[in-house]
């Protein structure tokens, strides 16, 4: 059992715990948050799942499993994989994602200076905005690379703690915002926070005179990243841009001196159109 717990996302373990600490608030719809946690067991590299891996990753008893299975199948946001006992993602999830989307002009205003951008370095380039302690993209634009494929798509989220566009998200919150954020990381996710304070705690300082964050390699080995927060939504959801290359084409100087201000740059050429 422990090693199907540990293959479980992250986001699904933080809706149990959560479950969990909402035990006494009978505001805490339980039910409710189960079910997005099952949602949230789906992923790329497991695109179908049964009732027995679906308890297996979130600990709930297969009743409760086929309870739920059942109920989001006939609202659309699971389907039944035919001739199996599996379900994958229903078309309903696009649908409930659409209208966050659609009111993010951003997304349309910036998809030029993005694909421009992207092209010259041969990488990409991505605007997110926070999802609890994850940072997910929500508009991408990538060079004809392999490498680019495999690391940006519209929907991926990366940790805040470990990556440049979750710390930029960081350095863009004001000081009690953050202060809360970075609390519930430590509480949360404290071995992410061991291994990446210390680049959370320089980047927070570079950012202040260089306005944007860097990653040269400290999550995974062959990438890179700079980014730098934008605005806000009129719902106050703080946007964040990062451009990704590979560490292979460019050294921490080329981020620091060259990429990392051609991203600060195609911000500045946003803003009078936003």
């Amino acid at each position: 059992m422990s090693s199907n717990k540990n293959q479980t996302p992250p986001s699904v373990r933080r809706v149990l715990a959560e479950d969990a600490d909402f035990g006494g608030d009978r505001q805490f719809a339980t039910t409710l948050a189960r079910g997005l946690a099952l949602l949230k067991c789906f992923t790329p590299a497991r695109p179908t799942l049964s009732n027995r891996e679906l308890s297996e990753q979130t600990g709930l008893p297969k009743a409760t499993i086929s309870r739920l299975t059942y109920t989001l199948c006939a609202l659309g946001y699971l389907r039944n994989v035919p001739d199996s006992q599996r379900y994958a993602l229903g078309s309903a999830v696009v649908s409930l994602a659409y209208p966050l989307l659609a009111n993010i002009g951003l997304r349309q205003a910036a998809r030029a200076p993005m694909h421009e951008l992207s092209a010259s370095v041969r990488g990409s380039v991505s605007l997110a905005i926070r999802d609890r302690l994850d940072m997910v993209f929500i508009e991408v634009s990538r060079s004809r690379s392999a490498f680019s494929a495999r690391i940006a798509d519209i929907g991926l989220s990366y940790p805040i703690a470990a990556t440049a566009i979750g710390w930029a998200y960081l350095a863009a919150c004001p000081v009690t915002e953050r202060q809360a954020l970075i609390h519930e990381i430590r509480l949360r996710q404290p071995a992410l926070w061991a291994q990446y304070e210390p680049n959370i705690r320089a980047n927070l300082n570079f950012y202040a005179s260089a306005g944007f964050c860097a990653n040269h390699g400290e999550l995974r080995p062959e990438v890179a990243a700079v980014a730098a927060p934008f605005d806000t939504t009129p719902e106050g959801r703080q946007l964040i841009f990062n451009c990704v290359v590979p560490t292979f084409r460019c050294t921490r100087e080329d981020l620091v001196h060259d990429i990392g201000p051609r991203l600060v740059n195609m911000l500045r050429s946003l803003r009078p159109a936003h």
